[in-house]
């Protein structure tokens, strides 16, 4: 895998590593932070910079794969950032590459005990990440127009859906306003669902996959059947256009993940709450979770490690998490703020932690990659109609068996 990744990737060494190391005093962040995170962000550093005259820290910004796939060639190769930043899956790889090191014989355990436990990634026995905000996941976002209470089951969601497209009426055939919307092309999006109808997508073993089973099959005929038999979906929904027919008004629902609502609120009314259970099997549909926090890269010099945690005790402190709670209703990973006045008086914040509760951990082993990439042909030739979910779901095993073996041979 290292030489296949450091294959691949080369180029990006020569544009995107950081120049070997210019100072103890120089500490270097890579993320993937939103706009409105960013800012955060950057008032918090250089809080921190004034309190520590001398002390330099840069954060840079790098698009999801970039970040991923540029910090692996970098921290290879001997350089890269003292901190990477980011979500919990790719932590599989990051270990499996030896490009990040153990926080675990560094922090306190006394100190991981102030976090709640699903913002303390623990992996092969270690502490790789911990984290500043929980969540990154999906949830049922409504508009308060055309909806007062969200739907608690899938029967419950196509009637309401339903009532919805019939009192604003049709124009060529189509709802003005649609029940509900959401990037059913992708994946990530469809795995509630799949959970829903009792599936998970490995084995017990947790790195054999389970695609070729009766949950996938009834999960992907649901959606499809969302779609063309009730009609409570755009027959076209990708990201940018279930997001623009939500804040346009012409979606009453939308699935959509935390990062989201805050631009929603902006504009929309908006409510929060978790999306619903399956009636068939009395599960509640359970998105994927996982934390979004830091690493250390294994390159960073013994010499250097105090000041670099430093920073990092910094940015977790629940002063600092409080301040992002404010502003963008992110879920805090310290336990102490949970019964802040902020948390318990936002009604959006306690629908989502109600969701992560209900919700499944993000896999963090390498085996997710092939998962992900094996799901995506077969899911889209249902939805387009060119294969029935049976030779779907028989296609997607096939396929995750054969791109896992490859990436371990």
């Amino acid at each position: 895998m290292i030489r296949w990744i450091a294959a691949s990737f080369l180029f990006l060494l020569l544009l995107s590593c950081t120049p070997p190391d210019a100072g103890e005093n120089r500490i270097v962040i890579w993320h993937q932070m939103r706009p409105d995170e960013q800012s955060i962000l950057h008032r918090q550093l250089d809080r921190y910079m004034k309190a520590h005259p001398g002390i330099e820290v840069v954060e840079l910004y790098k698009e999801t794969e970039t970040l991923r796939s540029g910090y692996v060639v970098a921290a290879i190769a001997g350089q890269g950032p003292d901190l990477v930043h980011g979500p919990s899956d790719p932590v599989g790889i990051y270990v499996a590459t030896k490009t990040i090191q153990p926080l675990d014989s560094l922090l306190k355990e006394e100190y991981l005990e102030e976090f709640d436990p699903s913002g303390v990634l623990r992996y092969q026995g270690h502490v790789y990440q911990i984290a500043d905000k929980i969540g990154n996941h999906l949830a049922l976002v409504y508009n308060k127009k055309f909806v007062q209470t969200p739907p608690q089951t899938d029967r419950e969601l196509i009637d309401l859906s339903q009532r919805i497209q019939d009192q604003y009426g049709y124009t060529a055939g189509r709802p003005n306003v649609y029940g509900i919307s959401w990037n059913y092309v992708e994946p990530f999006f469809f795995i509630p669902f799949y959970t829903g109808f009792g599936g998970w997508v490995f084995e017990p073993d947790g790195v054999t996959p389970s695609l070729d089973n009766g949950s996938m099959v009834r999960s992907l005929q649901f959606i499809r059947d969302l779609r063309d038999k009730y009609k409570i979906v755009p027959n076209e929904a990708d990201y940018e256009i279930a997001d623009a027919l939500f804040k346009d008004g012409k979606s009453a629902m939308l699935i959509n993940g935390d990062w989201s609502w805050a631009g929603y609120q902006q504009k929309i009314d908006i409510g929060v709450a978790p999306l619903p259970m399956i009636a068939e099997t009395g599960i509640w549909c359970a998105p994927l979770t996982s934390p979004k926090g830091f690493s250390l890269n294994a390159n960073v010099r013994e010499t250097k490690i105090q000041k670099v945690l430093d920073v990092l005790y910094f940015l977790l402190s629940a002063e600092n998490q409080l301040e992002t709670v404010k502003e963008l209703n992110t879920a805090p990973t310290r336990k102490s703020l949970y019964t802040s006045p902020e948390v318990r008086n936002n009604e959006i914040l306690k629908n989502s932690l109600l969701q992560i509760q209900r919700g499944r951990a993000m896999p963090v082993v390498p085996e997710m990659r092939a998962v992900w990439d094996a799901m995506r042909p077969g899911y889209q030739a249902v939805m387009g109609g060119a294969m029935r979910p049976e030779q779907a779901a028989a296609q997607m095993q096939q396929l995750a068996v054969r791109k896992i073996r490859e990436m371990n041979e």
